[in-house]
């Protein structure tokens, strides 16, 4: 029992092209996605980056990295640091980028100065319908993020948020139990490993986790 191939398109096709691998799917530069992770979309999830990746130019050097075993659902959005307006002046309105003048004078350093960086999301990380992530957020391995969260700060491992802005709900876990599954790491395991021991990962028994071989 080897597991599905992580660089199928469509794993569960032909009953549910919806369900997309997004590692074989997105070819840009500024993005970077785990084997298995996947998105869910009623329309397809070939369009990922242009529907759910917005101002994600690569000139500005940011990133976008989501880990493995990732399970983002329909309208997921991750809002990129070219969406940014510099904060620093009296008027954040952008005259420079229609030109005709209105570019002179600008310094680009003062728009960079306000880049929030890359944008990152763990292991086993499961992110609700139409939730949306800032930029520069981290959001720690084993988090749930609730539908339609807006998530504006970093959202510690093993973590469940929700609301506008997104807030902790509750911790899956006990600190003790979180700091264990981190030192584990099962998601970094060789598949075989994976294949042999989904019961303990899917299911409560950390002891038997601890113990797979």
């Amino acid at each position: 029992m080897a597991g599905p191939n992580p660089n199928i398109k469509h794993p569960m096709a032909p009953a549910h092209k919806r369900v997309g691998f997004l590692k074989p799917i997105v070819d840009a530069q500024n993005i970077e996605i785990g084997d298995f992770t996947y998105y869910d979309d009623p329309n397809g999830p070939e369009h990922f980056v242009e529907r759910c990746v917005l101002y994600h130019y690569p000139f500005i050097g940011d990133r976008l990295v989501i880990g493995r075993f990732c399970a983002l659902a329909e309208g997921v959005t991750f809002i990129m640091n070219g969406a940014n307006h510099a904060m620093s002046g009296f008027s954040t309105y952008p005259f420079n980028i229609f030109g005709h003048g209105w570019e002179t004078g600008f310094d680009p350093a003062t728009w960079a100065a306000e880049s929030r960086g890359d944008t990152v999301v763990g292991h086993d990380v499961w992110i609700g319908m139409q939730a949306m992530i800032m930029p520069g957020i981290t959001i720690g391995h084993g988090a749930i993020i609730a539908s339609r969260a807006v998530v504006v700060d970093d959202v510690a491992p093993y973590t469940v948020v929700g609301g506008n802005p997104a807030r902790p709900i509750k911790q899956r876990f006990q600190p003790a139990t979180a700091q264990r599954l981190l030192d584990l790491a099962w998601w970094d395991w060789p598949m075989e490993k994976i294949s042999r021991n989904l019961d303990a990962i899917r299911g409560s028994d950390l002891t038997k986790l601890e113990a797979a071989e």
